[in-house]
């Protein structure tokens, strides 16, 4: 016996068919417009656009000790970083910042006796210490004679650019990452430190481990292919003269002894109860030099007839 076609059945299976076409557009809509967005984005950009490496944020604000007063220090005064251009001597490019921005030494004379002077290391924080390694390139520049001719020296005038950048005041302490430069170096280099006595005015890191920063891997290859026998690192402010290694390094206090002898600032230096570690001092003790912290009086000043002579010592100093 024959069955009789139902008729509602094939309704139902008209609308069934309706509700999966639908669907299935829905879909291949969603899929194409998905699918377009990385091009839009990629021609948004544009063919000359060129990406510096991403910086990542300064850390969150830390809940730290107080600071022990340094009795001679001064307040910053705030100023804006000015471009510096030495007539007819251009700098050696070494590489780079975080942000881009390039790390340069200058080099004067051509004796086997190697010197060297690092400023900027805490960027715009004591950007007096820029703006003294400046005045004394421009100096040698007008007055060659100046450099023995058994010596060169080497002048990084800034190692923390992006700080120098970014403010002449506490807020350019620190790379595009956040950290001391100066607590970076990995020779008793340390994860935390206590902060007692230490700079505590905004937050700082020693970096995710030692030598993790771009600005110090560059000073440190710099000087594995140059034998510096001498090194001076300028700093700001009031404290005096450290000498590198631990304990201090006997030629190091030699060079220390020598600079008090032609200036005021202090040696020994004044004690806050501040421990260093991971310094480019120290640092530059392990690769063989007679090394110093050396600090200016204030935040504003660069001390420039004073620094005349202590350039000298260093130019003239036998390790």
């Amino acid at each position: 016996m024959k069955r009789r076609r139902n008729k509602h059945s094939a309704v139902v299976l008209l609308v069934w068919g309706l509700n999966a076409a639908g669907i299935f557009a829905l879909l291949l809509i969603f899929m194409i417009y998905w699918l377009k967005q990385p091009a839009l984005a990629a021609s948004q950009a544009g063919p000359s656009s060129t990406a510096y490496p991403a910086s990542t944020s300064i850390p969150t604000r830390y809940n730290l000790p107080t600071v022990t007063p340094n009795p001679r220090s001064t307040e910053i005064v705030v100023k804006s970083p000015t471009p510096f251009v030495l007539a007819n001597l251009k700098p050696g490019v070494i590489g780079y910042s975080i942000s881009g921005r390039p790390i340069e030494v200058y080099s004067f004379g051509q004796g086997e006796k190697r010197r060297m002077i690092v400023a900027g290391i805490h960027g715009g924080y004591e950007w007096n210490t820029i703006a003294l390694a400046d005045q004394l390139m421009a100096y040698i520049n007008q007055h060659p004679e100046t450099i023995p001719p058994d010596v060169t020296l080497y002048v990084l005038r800034d190692l923390n650019p992006d700080g120098d950048a970014r403010d002449h005041g506490v807020d350019g302490r620190v790379n595009d990452h956040g950290v001391d430069l100066n607590r970076n170096f990995p020779v008793n280099w340390t994860a935390t430190w206590d902060r007692d006595g230490c700079f505590d005015l905004a937050p700082t890191t020693s970096g995710t481990g030692p030598g993790s920063e771009p600005e110090t891997r560059l000073l440190m290859n710099f000087l594995a292919l140059h034998k510096i026998e001498a090194l001076i690192s300028y700093h700001s402010a009031a404290l005096g003269i450290f000498p590198g290694g631990t304990p201090w390094d006997e030629s190091s206090v030699r060079l220390a002894k020598a600079i008090a002898k032609v200036s005021d600032y202090p040696y020994p230096p004044i004690e806050t109860g501040c421990v260093y570690n991971g310094t480019l001092a120290d640092y530059a003790v392990s690769r063989g030099a007679a090394a110093v912290d050396l600090e200016l009086s204030d935040h504003e000043h660069t001390d420039f007839r004073v620094n005349l002579k202590v350039l000298n010592v260093l130019l003239n100093f036998q390790k």
